[in-house]
This record gives structure tokens, C-alpha cells and sequence, in this order.
């Protein structure tokens, strides 16, 4: 019996032993089966013209480095032009087959890009929880037919920019800018009289009326000013108002009494305002990085206030917003995208981009109150401006119609043509681009 036992034991032991030293078939997965921390490269096509502009090229290669860091199974590869080429740029890549997967731009481009059928509803990309927190105005600003299709990172209505050291000289208290227009044109009237150092002119007041469908953006956001409109809710030309020739009468106003640079784009504008020489401008609140980079000093004289009240208006204002819009290149690339949107519109990243480079009001609602806004002493003055805001119906000839708002306005302005004739002229083009 003992030597039975005995020889059970040795068994027993054999066993146990050759157990201990079998490796676990999970310890050894076949090369063709990746474990669950491997995921699939993706590579995210992004379209953005701001990676060729010096104030915004730092930002957005920091923003590839930091998301590729947190997901390091994403590319990012840029796809660049010039701001005026790069929805042209976008469109021709698709003709050839090779979409973009996400592009950064001016929420004006919406419309072409959606008539041309490259882009998708945002909420096919981004979850409903996420879209819940941005204000819904900003969302309704870059809907199509009732389906939002950009997605704002922060907005601007025009604000007025004013020059505090002009003020001064002019014998105006810099603590009080104009509310309405006609406040404005009594103050227009002593600084007209200002000259620089060098003897230069300073211009009173800045509205662009350039042939760049943003100037027909800003001239739609001054015939809100007045209460007007260009187009109704229906997409239909509503300009046979008393509101719509208040603006462009005030329009010719500033340009008889030399008030307004003729001709003149936002960027000639900005040039002006850095070199004091234009007391008051309308602008995007991000135009002020423009100013910034032609005079870093520009900060110890700029102000801001809300857009002027005109006629029977309430001053209200477009909307404006870089946005982003999106393409339908499959569902792994949406997935990529999801992602990069999530990680690039939150307070960690966005907010020393607003502090430090683009002045804009954030279009989250949990971000309302991030260090870039609450302390900023450039939006400050407008701070309540985004209340007065109202989104611009969108068609798909958007841009051709603005380019003849700015036939309107230079009309009357530089071609010196009856007010009357010239809205009469801008109907009979508008009709023909919206029908």
C-alpha cells in the first residue's frame, strides 16, 4: 500500500509540474492577430488656409503635435492654399476623386461647398451630446435647409473697433464710443480733423465695400444695423424697405464726407487702424490680429464696442464664425475626425488661441466664461454684442451675391450713382443669381 502511495505522489507531481511550465494560450497570439491596444493608422486630410499665415501657423501645428501625441495612431496631413484659393482648391481635389476629410474656413463658404454636395450635416460626425453645449444660434448661423452643416469654433458679430488715442486728441472721452449712428457721425466730425505725425489723413470711419464676397458680408451685417435685411427667411430679396436705404444712404453719407476709405478690403482697413490712421472701423473681432501683426502696439490703443444702432434699428449684426465643415470619406475617418473635433474645440486648447491671436467669443456654452474672454481687454467693450446677433440666410449663389452688394455699395460710393437707380440695378442682378 505505501509503495501505492508513493507512486501516486511521484504521478501527482509530474503532472503539476508539467501544468506550471504550459504556457497560456492567450501569452502567445498569431502574428495575423493584433492585441487590443493596436489600432488601424488613419490619416485625416485637413483642409486650412491659416497654416500659411504667420499669426496662425504656430497655433495650428500645435494643435497637430499635441492631438497626434494623444492619439498616435492619427496623422494629420495639411492641405494647404491661399485663403482666396483654398475652397477652390477643395472643390477641384474632389473633381479628381480626392476629398478632404475636414476643412477650416469662414462660415460664408458654407453654401458653395454644400450646393457643390462635398459636405455632410455635422451631426453625422459629432454625437448630440457634444452639439447639446454649443449656443443654438451659432449652430442655426450655419444651417442649410434646416440641417446644420458647419460647425462654429467661436464667433463675432462685426464689432466696432475704435482708436482710444484718436479719441483723445479729438477731445472725446475714450470711455464712451458711439452707440448709434448718428452719435458716431458727431464724433466722425472732430476726428476727420485729425492728421498723424507725418501729416498723414485719418479717416473717420471704416466700412470695406472692396469686390471680396466678406466686404458683401460686413455691408449685409450694416443694413442689419438699420433693421434690414437682403434676404428673408425664405431666401427670397427683401430690399424694397426704408431700412435697407437708410444703410446705404448713411453708406453714402461717410463716403461725401470723406469719412470712409474708398474701396477699401478689411485688410486695408486694418492697415489703416495700426497705423492711426482710422479712428472707428467694423471688423470680425478676430480682425484685430491682423492689426496686431502690422503694430504689436496696437493693444495699448484698441477698444471695442457694440455695432451702431441706425434708423429704426436695434443694431443688430451677422453672425460670423471660423468654422468647420465636413466630407464623408467612411466611417473611420469620420471616427478620426469626431475625435479631432472634441479635442480642438475645448478651453485647453482654444483659450491663449483667443487671449493671444484671435479675439472671438467661444460658441460653447460651458466655455462662456474661460480666462480669454472674461479678461480680455480688445472684446470687452462688445462683450454683450452676440445677444444682437442674427444668422444670414444662406443660398447657394451666397458669394456672387455679395459681390454685388459690393456693386451696390461702390456704386454710390466711388461711381457716385443715385441711391434709388443703383438698389434698383443690385435687384435686377440679385434676381437673376437667386432665381
Amino acid at each position: 500500500m505505501k509503495k501505492f502511495l508513493s507512486l501516486l505522489m511521484v504521478v501527482i507531481m509530474v503532472i503539476s509540474l508539467v501544468a506550471c511550465n504550459k504556457a497560456p494560450e492567450t501569452q502567445s497570439p498569431s502574428p495575423s492577430s493584433p492585441t487590443t491596444e493596436e489600432k488601424e493608422p488613419v490619416t485625416i486630410k485637413f483642409a486650412n488656409y491659416a497654416i500659411l499665415e504667420a499669426g496662425y501657423e504656430a497655433f495650428w501645428n500645435s494643435v497637430k503635435t499635441g492631438f497626434e501625441k494623444k492619439y498616435d495612431h492619427i496623422t494629420i496631413e495639411w492641405v494647404t492654399a491661399p485663403y482666396g484659393e483654398i475652397v477652390n482648391q477643395v472643390v477641384n481635389m474632389a473633381g479628381g476623386g480626392d476629398k478632404v476629410d475636414i476643412m477650416f474656413g469662414e462660415i460664408g463658404w458654407t453654401p458653395s461647398l454644400e450646393d457643390a454636395g462635398l459636405i455632410i450635416p455635422i451631426d453625422e460626425v459629432l454625437t448630440q451630446e457634444f452639439l447639446s453645449d454649443f449656443y443654438p444660434s451659432m449652430l442655426d448661423a450655419g444651417k442649410i435647409n434646416g440641417k446644420p452643416y458647419a460647425l462654429p469654433m467661436y464667433a463675432s458679430p462685426y464689432v466696432l473697433y475704435y482708436n482710444k488715442d484718436l479719441f483723445t486728441q479729438a477731445g472725446l472721452d475714450p470711455e464712451k464710443p458711439p452707440k448709434t449712428y448718428d452719435e458716431m457721425l458727431e464724433m466722425a466730425e472732430k476726428l476727420s480733423k485729425l492728421t498723424t505725425k507725418d501729416g498723414n489723413k485719418v479717416y473717420a470711419f471704416g466700412q470695406t465695400t472692396a469686390s471680396v464676397p466678406i466686404s458683401g458680408s460686413s455691408l449685409t451685417s450694416m443694413i442689419y444695423n438699420f433693421g434690414g435685411e437682403v434676404l428673408n427667411s425664405e431666401g427670397k430679396l427683401n430690399v424694397d424697405t426704408k431700412e435697407f436705404k437708410d444703410a446705404m444712404e448713411m453708406l453714402k453719407l461717410l463716403d461725401d464726407k470723406g469719412y470712409n476709405p474708398q474701396n477699401a478690403k478689411l485688410k486695408d482697413l486694418r492697415n489703416l487702424f495700426a497705423l492711426g490712421q482710422l479712428a472707428m472701423y467694423y471688423d470680425q473681432s478676430w480682425g484685430f490680429n491682423g492689426v496686431n501683426s502690422i503694430n504689436p502696439e496696437a493693444k495699448n490703443f484698441t477698444a471695442s464696442a457694440a455695432p451702431l444702432a441706425g434708423g429704426n434699428g436695434t443694431g443688430q449684426s451677422v453672425i460670423e464664425a471660423h468654422t468647420l465643415v465636413f466630407m464623408d470619406n467612411g466611417e473611420k475617418q469620420k471616427e478620426a475626425v469626431r475625435l479631432l473635433v472634441e479635442y480642438l474645440v475645448t478651453p485647453e486648447v482654444l483659450n491663449d488661441y483667443l487671449a493671444d491671436i484671435t479675439p472671438a467669443y467661444p460658441a460653447r456654452k460651458s466655455m462662456k466664461d474661460i480666462e480669454a474672454v472674461v479678461e480680455s481687454s480688445i472684446l470687452k467693450g462688445a462683450a454683450n454684442s452676440l445677444e444682437k446677433t442674427r444668422p444670414t440666410t444662406f443660398i447657394p449663389a451666397m458669394n456672387d451675391l455679395n459681390l454685388e452688394l459690393t456693386t451696390l455699395a461702390q456704386s454710390i460710393t466711388v461711381g457716385d450713382k443715385d441711391i434709388d437707380s443703383a438698389i434698383k440695378d443690385f435687384k435686377t442682378a440679385a434676381n437673376a443669381l437667386i432665381d
